[in-house]
């Protein structure tokens, strides 16, 4: 059942909590975790010359917001997991902006690309179009936006103290479509197995000269 506007404080809340209580035993099980494509497929499709802005939504503990500044480009990492935030900071040395992405507080046209490598599954789909919409917002014009999310059939619902959206190809565009976005390319992960092996669909997105309505 897709939430009310009375369950989202609550929905979030929950979340987060669930990665807070969690914290340590992610990064000991995510740490080694190679998403080199993700981060190729992001950076390749950026116009601008480096050093880039990036904002690393949904950092977690701070992996790949480090990958992004070891590479030489400023990275910012937001995440709404006081842990994850504590620990993104320490690991990666980067700015870490503290936010739930249901009440986002973005600057306009800042950032050259946004790297969202399994997190906005956890938006549920009645708010999506307006995060989508932020995150718009926040890129400077033909900036480029990564994804990655499970793949399923677009249900929802809570998965193991989770709120998750499981989006496939058509759905998915149609949201990013909604908010302004133009695919570049999409692809599913991990890479060289057979697709029902494949969990992960990962897209890759540039803002169009005008929002949609």
């Amino acid at each position: 059942m897709k939430p009310d506007s009375a369950d989202l404080r609550k929905l979030s809340h929950l979340i987060l909590n669930s990665y807070n209580e969690r914290a340590e035993a992610f990064w000991e099980g995510t740490k080694d975790h190679d998403v080199s494509q993700n981060i190729a497929a992001l950076l390749r499709h950026i116009e601008n010359p480096p050093p880039l802005k990036i904002l690393d939504l949904g950092c977690g503990p701070g992996r790949d917001l480090k990958s992004f500044a070891d590479l030489g480009h400023v990275a910012i990492g937001l995440e709404g997991a006081t842990r994850f935030a504590e620990m993104a900071a320490n690991h990666s040395g980067c700015e870490i902006w503290q936010q739930d992405f249901l009440q986002l507080d973005l600057p306009e046209e800042y950032f050259d690309g946004i790297f969202a490598n399994a997190s906005l599954f956890h938006v549920p789909s009645v708010e999506l179009p307006r995060v989508l919409k932020e995150l718009w917002s926040t890129l400077k014009p033909r900036g480029v936006l990564f994804s990655s999310n499970p793949r399923g059939n677009n249900e929802e619902g809570w998965n193991h103290g989770r709120y998750c959206v499981y989006h496939d190809i058509d759905g998915w565009r149609r949201y990013m479509s909604g908010a302004g976005f133009v695919e570049l390319a999409h692809y599913y992960r991990p890479k060289g197995l057979p697709r029902e092996q494949q969990p992960w669909l990962a897209s890759v997105w540039r803002k169009s000269a005008t929002e949609c309505e």
